[in-house]
């Protein structure tokens, strides 16, 4: 019985270049959710104005995470607006469906 050697899958090689700049598109995306954050922290922007139009860089940020940058909303309560409008800790903004998005959008308007 001989045991093959798994293949190790390796992602294609990039350009010095290539790298660069997704390090500063990484970075850049970073700064703007922190400000983001720091916003909606402070009072001077909305969640629900967020969730409702998500800017292109939030796309990817998860839902659980910006709640908990909202003022009196913390580890407890964002579960509970979660579980409530049945989407997961992990989900992301992007990934919201219409019906989450409106029901999460509800609940924090009321």
């Amino acid at each position: 019985m001989s045991i093959v050697p798994k293949l190790a899958t390796q992602a294609p090689e990039r350009s010095l270049d290539q790298r660069m700049e997704a390090l500063r598109r990484a970075n850049e995306i970073r700064v703007r959710r922190a400000q983001l954050k720091r916003e909606l922290k402070s009072g001077a922007v909305e969640i629900i104005s967020v969730l409702e139009t998500p800017p292109d860089y939030l796309l990817t940020a998860k839902v659980f995470d910006l709640l908990l940058a909202v003022p009196r909303c913390g580890r407890v309560k964002a579960t509970r607006l979660l579980q409530t409008c049945r989407v997961s800790q992990s989900k992301t903004v992007g990934g919201l469906s219409d019906r989450q998005r409106a029901e999460l959008v509800e609940l924090l308007g009321a």
